[in-house]
C-alpha cells in the first residue's frame, strides 16, 4: 500500500510513516514535528476510502443511518492515521460490528465495502468478505465444531468474517448443542490483538439482540451495532430502477407504473425480503420478455431487447393472488 501515512500492518492497525530504508533494511519511521500539519484526503489510501464512500452513495439507495455510521468509523481511522503521525498513541479501536436487518436490506454489500475500507487503511490485508452461516461453524458431533470454525477463520483471515443469522450460533434449549464451542472460539479469536480478522454478525433485528443479550462476553467486544432499515415502496423502486439500468433494461411507461403495484402487493405477502425480492422479480421479469420476444418470432431491435413492457410485469402470480 502505498500511504503518506502508514505501513500496512495485519490486525494491528496503521502505523506512522516509515523513512526511506537504508542498506541496512528499513529505517525507523520519523514522526512529524508538533507544529507539523498532514491532509486528511489527500494520500492514496484517504483517495481510496472516499472513492468507497461515495460508491455507498450511489450504489445504495436510502440507508442514512447506515451510511453515517460508516463514515463515522472510516472518519475516526482516518484521523488515527493522521495521530500516528505525531506519536500520539490511542487504544486500538474494535471493528467488530452487527449488521441488525431483514434480509435485502444491504448487509452484504456493506460489509463488502467496509472490508475495503479497512484494507485501504491498514487493518486488513485483503478487502475480501468470507460469509458463513451455522452449518459452516458447527459440528454435529464432539471434537467436529473446532476444526470447523478454525477451517473458517482460516479462510476468512486477512478480511472479514461475515456470519449471517449468527442467532443461530446460540440454541440453549438444547443441551447438547456445540454452538456455544464456535462462539468461544470466535471469541478468543476477536479478542487477540495478533489476529487479523474482523467479524461481522448479521440477523433479524430483534432475535440479534436476543442473541448478544445471552451473550454477554461477545457483545461487549462488538463495539458497532448497526441497524439497517426496511427499505419504503418508494426506495425500492429506485433500486429496481438501477437494477434494470445496470444490466441494459428499460421499464416502459407502463410497465413502470405496474411494478410500483407490483411492489405495493408483494410487499404485504409473507417472507418479502426488500431488495432481493425486488432482484428476483426483475429476473423473472426478464424471463417473461425473453419469452414473449421468441414466441413473436421475426426480428427484434436493440429496443426491443432492452424494453420490458407492463405485460412482462404483469404474467407475475403477484398480482393473481391479488
Amino acid at each position: 500500500m502505498n500511504s503518506a501515512f502508514g505501513l500496512e500492518r495485519p490486525g494491528v492497525g496503521p502505523a506512522p510513516a516509515p523513512a526511506p530504508a537504508g542498506e541496512d533494511g528499513p529505517a525507523t519511521p520519523e514522526l512529524l514535528p508538533d507544529d507539523a500539519k498532514v491532509s486528511l484526503d489527500d494520500d492514496d489510501a484517504s483517495a481510496q476510502v472516499l472513492q468507497v464512500l461515495a460508491r455507498l452513495d450511489t450504489d445504495l439507495i436510502g440507508l442514512a443511518a447506515v451510511k453515517r455510521r460508516i463514515r463515522e468509523i472510516a472518519a475516526l481511522l482516518m484521523v488515527d492515521r493522521a495521530r500516528a503521525r505525531f506519536g500520539l498513541s490511542a487504544s486500538k479501536p474494535s471493528l467488530h460490528m452487527s449488521f441488525a436487518g431483514s434480509p435485502g436490506t444491504g448487509k452484504t454489500t456493506v460489509a463488502l465495502r467496509m472490508a475495503e475500507i479497512l484494507h485501504a487503511l491498514g487493518y486488513l490485508r485483503l478487502p475480501k468478505v468470507h460469509a458463513v452461516t451455522r452449518e459452516d461453524l458447527v459440528g454435529q458431533f464432539i471434537g467436529h465444531t473446532a476444526p470447523k470454525t478454525k477451517e473458517a477463520m482460516a479462510k476468512a483471515a486477512g478480511g472479514v468474517l461475515f456470519i449471517d443469522e449468527a442467532y443461530y450460533l446460540h440454541r440453549p434449549e438444547n443441551e447438547r448443542d456445540y454452538g456455544q464451542e464456535a462462539i468461544e472460539i470466535l471469541l478468543a479469536e476477536m479478542e487477540s490483538e495478533r489476529g487479523s480478522l474482523v467479524v461481522i454478525f448479521a440477523g433479524y433485528p430483534d432475535r440479534m439482540g436476543a442473541f448478544f443479550a445471552s451473550n454477554p462476553g461477545l457483545s461487549s467486544r462488538v463495539a458497532h451495532h448497526i441497524e439497517f432499515a426496511e427499505y419504503s415502496a418508494g426506495e425500492l423502486a429506485e433500486i429496481a430502477e438501477l437494477m434494470v439500468a445496470r444490466d441494459h433494461y428499460v421499464f416502459d411507461a407502463a410497465a413502470r407504473g405496474a411494478f410500483t403495484e407490483y411492489l405495493d402487493l408483494r410487499m404485504a405477502q409473507p417472507q418479502f425480503a426488500n431488495a432481493r425480492s425486488v432482484r428476483n422479480a426483475l429476473e423473472r421479469a426478464r424471463l417473461r420478455q425473453a419469452n414473449r420476444l421468441v414466441q413473436a418470432g421475426g426480428a427484434v431491435t436493440r429496443d426491443d431487447l432492452m424494453t420490458l413492457t407492463e405485460a412482462d410485469i404483469r404474467g407475475s402470480r403477484v398480482f393473481g393472488r391479488s
